[in-house]
């Protein structure tokens, strides 16, 4: 998702302003840098002590999940060869999620994209060069994923095979966290994620959870709100995330049919979904499907697009959340 960072901000600035809200119930909030990006956290009926737990939570994901850390379990899992691997219980539904949003998506979402990634330039952290993603020689795209097994813990990929986590790893991120929030005692909880935001429980104001949509050509202002009870947004852009390679502008979003940064008149796709890894998900296929105003829906999902001129369009659903 296009980084929302500051409207989130603006949310919590309008917490830390009201104090509490209208039922009385506090209102704190926390800005942290982890997975190579910024989090927010509100919480309603929340505490220092739980921001302190879901900032702990937060870089507990980013170590198990980060392809730049070689001690982390997807690094293990891209460096295995093969072999089998046990893993922390955390991230086996996050593979099983990756496997689950290919076959969703018809393979519009690969998983297993990251050799192409690393060609194209982007094998170095955006926010510290000294961490560097290596795989095996044997890595490669495209691959069959029909191989790859889970028992317990223990997660065998076929050799070759590789993961990024990427988006769906914050959008998961995000929905654990505000799982985690609402355990601890929290009547309400906002989570983002590098632009992946998941909300659920009581709103600040007693009423809705109001998001903005960060327009890709105005960054800073917005080009649409929506109003969300419980649910997540997430906004793809090929105008961020970019890097110079071989004299041209890359960006991050590999076409999975071709293997090269997606080309196409859309800028940005935003994405209403049960769980900001869905929408994550969804929001990649924006770019290319010419039905995609049509299919969003049948997935349970309602998405904005936003071309390159400027101009938006939307599925027909997506009035119901404005």
């Amino acid at each position: 998702m296009v980084p929302d960072n500051s409207w989130a901000s603006n949310i919590a600035a309008d917490a830390l302003r009201a104090a509490h809200t209208p039922g009385g119930s506090v209102v704190v909030t926390r800005e942290f840098k982890v997975m190579g990006t910024t989090a927010h956290i509100v919480l309603v009926a929340g505490t220092s002590a739980m921001l302190d737990d879901l900032g702990d939570s937060a870089q507990f994901l980013n170590d198990k999940w980060s392809r730049f850390l070689h001690t982390s379990d997807i690094s293990r899992l891209n460096s295995a060869e093969g072999d089998p691997v046990e893993v922390d219980p955390v991230t086996v539904p996050l593979v099983m999620e990756m496997l689950a949003a290919r076959r969703l998506t018809d393979g519009q979402y690969d998983p297993t994209i990251l050799p192409r990634l690393i060609a194209e330039g982007y094998d170095r952290s955006r926010v510290d060069q000294q961490l560097i993603t290596t795989l095996p020689q044997s890595a490669r795209w495209p691959i069959d994923t029909a191989g790859t097994t889970v028992m317990g813990n223990t997660v065998t990929l076929p050799r070759g095979m590789t993961l990024d986590p990427g988006g769906i790893g914050k959008g998961f991120a995000a929905d654990i966290l505000v799982t985690r929030a609402l355990e601890l005692g929290a009547l309400g909880a906002l989570v983002e994620i590098g632009g992946d935001l998941r909300i659920s429980g009581t709103a600040p104001d007693g009423t809705t959870w109001h998001i903005g949509i960060e327009d890709p050509h105005n960054p800073g202002q917005h080009c649409a709100r929506v109003n969300l009870v419980d649910g997540a947004v997430a906004t793809s852009s090929t105008l961020t995330r970019t890097w110079e390679h071989d004299g041209e502008t890359r960006h991050h979003l590999i076409d999975a049919e071709t293997g090269i940064p997606m080309q196409s008149d859309v800028v940005s796709v935003s994405v209403i979904a049960v769980s900001a890894a869905i929408a994550e998900v969804v929001a990649k296929c924006g770019f290319l499907r010419t039905d995609f105003l049509e299919w969003a829906p049948s997935l349970g999902t309602a998405a904005l697009v936003v071309h390159r001129d400027g101009s938006m369009s939307e599925s027909d659903n997506w009035k119901d959340y404005a």
